[in-house]
This record gives structure tokens, sequence and C-alpha cells, in this order.
């Protein structure tokens, strides 16, 4: 008995992973709260934990208790969604919007804390705490999307802080905004590898999408004007960083494209891209395209 009355202590908001009570019990024990493995069993007694991020009110309670709260406290968070192929900017702009945080705070905690300017976070839907400050919201959000490009840079036995995955990351970006379905974004790969062999510019009006353009429609005059780094009608190869944060499919994408020897693609009236290997094909399909 001496044992269930003994204290916990633990921040009053804390997040509850899906799985079993043990996984919770586990992630608990990561963040610093004083739980044990005995703890799963006692808490599969009281009922089933709540998931997300929960208020358990106090910081300090006894054993039983806390186990209990578990079991019974409301969630205290909202959801935000990440689209793939969506700049961070624009994902900030959202976050302030949906959440009534303030944009300069959120512009001055990622600038703080992320390590690159572009393609830091992981597409998804992430559950927020109502409490958090716009600081606490973006290193979370960065912490998270660490984790998952870990995981992901280690399936290909890559090193997620690594020049090699940078590359990766951006040639996935490049595809991410031109690619017209996930099935396309094989042959998207293909054209980019196979220009740069040829040391042809990419010449791809979605390098251009980057931040607060993420949505406007290229121009032939914001080609000519646009002196970025992103400009790949100027520049040749990939861009130095991501144009926007990326997908799971399009990093698949970049790491194994097509085999093809495809130099041009447009969008047809269908919305699907048409290949071809030479201008004059390109040309008669832009014609086409247009009709």
């Amino acid at each position: 008995m001496t044992y269930l009355f003994s204290t916990v202590t633990s921040p009053k908001i804390v997040y509850i992973p899906k799985g079993s009570v043990f996984k919770s019990i586990s992630h608990l024990q990561s963040e610093g709260v004083n739980v044990h493995k005995i703890d799963a069993f006692i808490l599969r007694l009281l009922g089933q934990p709540q998931q997300g991020w929960i208020d358990i009110k106090d910081v300090n309670m006894t054993r039983i208790e806390y186990l209990y709260r578990l079991t019974t406290a409301k969630a205290v968070s909202r959801a935000v969604t990440l689209i793939p192929g969506e700049t961070t900017e624009i994902f900030l702009k959202q976050v302030a919007e949906e959440l009534s945080l303030d944009l300069g705070k959120l512009h001055q905690a990622y600038d703080l804390h992320a390590r690159l300017k572009e393609g830091n976070f992981a597409p998804e839907t992430y559950s927020i705490p109502n409490e958090f400050s716009e600081e606490q919201l973006i290193v979370h959000l960065l912490n998270e999307s660490n984790k998952k490009m870990k995981k992901m840079a280690a399936m290909y036995h890559l090193q997620s802080d690594s020049a090699k995955w940078l590359q990766i990351v951006t040639k996935a970006s490049v595809i991410q905004k031109e690619a017209a379905s996930l099935s396309d974004m094989p042959f998207v790969s293909s054209v980019i590898d196979n220009r740069i062999k040829k040391g042809m510019r990419l010449q791809m009006d979605g390098t251009l999408n980057y931040g607060e353009f993420s949505h406007q429609k290229v121009t032939a005059r914001r080609i000519r004007t646009d002196l970025s780094p992103y400009n790949t009608y100027k520049n040749k190869g990939l861009p130095e960083f991501p144009v926007c944060n990326v997908s799971e499919e399009a990093i698949d994408a970049a790491l194994n494209p097509k085999h093809t020897d495809y130099l041009y693609f447009v969008r047809g009236k269908n919305g699907e891209h048409v290949y071809s290997s030479y201008f004059s094909t390109h040309h008669q399909n832009i014609v086409n395209a247009t009709k």
C-alpha cells in the first residue's frame, strides 16, 4: 500500500501516445516522470489512459491519484495539419491563425531553433496543447519532425543531419512541388537527374514557389526578375536548400527515380504530365495541352 501512496512528480500537461499502457508508462519515463513498469499493471486495472495532450491538474500527487488521473483527465489540445509541399512561411501563418498565436514570435522561435531555413518539418497532423507558447510549439514540431526524419534517413542508411540527406530532401522538395500525383513523382525525379547529368538547368516553376510565393503562379516576368538561389531557370542544379516541407513519398521518389531518358514534361489537359525526351516533341505536347 505504501507504494500506491508514494508521490509522483509530473508536469501538469503531459502527452500520452497511442498504444498500450506499457507504451504510455515508457513514454512518461522518457519524459522524466518517476513512474515504473509495475505502474502499467496498476493502470490496466484502473482503465485505459487518455491519449494526446491531457491536463492532470496537479504537479505532485500520490501514485494512485496520478494513475487514475491518466484515465480521466480531459484533452487540452487542438490539431493542426501540415500539408506535403507547403512552405514553412505559409504553415506558420496557418498556425498563427488557427491557434491564435503571434506570427512574429513563431518566426523568431523558428529562426532560433530550426537547422535549415526550409524543409525542417515533416508533414502530418499534429496535436498541439492549448497552453503552448509560440516557442514551445516550434520546439515541439521541430523535435517531432526530427524524429521522423532520423527514422526515414536510417531506412536508407543515412544520417538526417548529413549533407547527403539535405541534398535528398532538397530534390524531394522540387519533386513535391512539380509532381501531379504520387505515381508521377518517380518520373519527375528521373527528369531532374537526367537534366543535371546533361548540364541542363532544371527550369522548373515549382522551385519558384518558395516561401511566401508558395501558391503564386510563376510568370515570365517573375522568372526574369527573381534573383534568389531557388530560380532554376537562372541557376544550374538543385537549389541550395529545400523549397518546401516534404512527404515520405517524395523522399522515396528522390532516392528511387524511374529509369528513363526523359528531359521534359508538361501538364496535359487531363491534369497528368506528358513526358518527352526531345524538345521538338515537348513543344508539340505544349501545343496540344493549350489547344
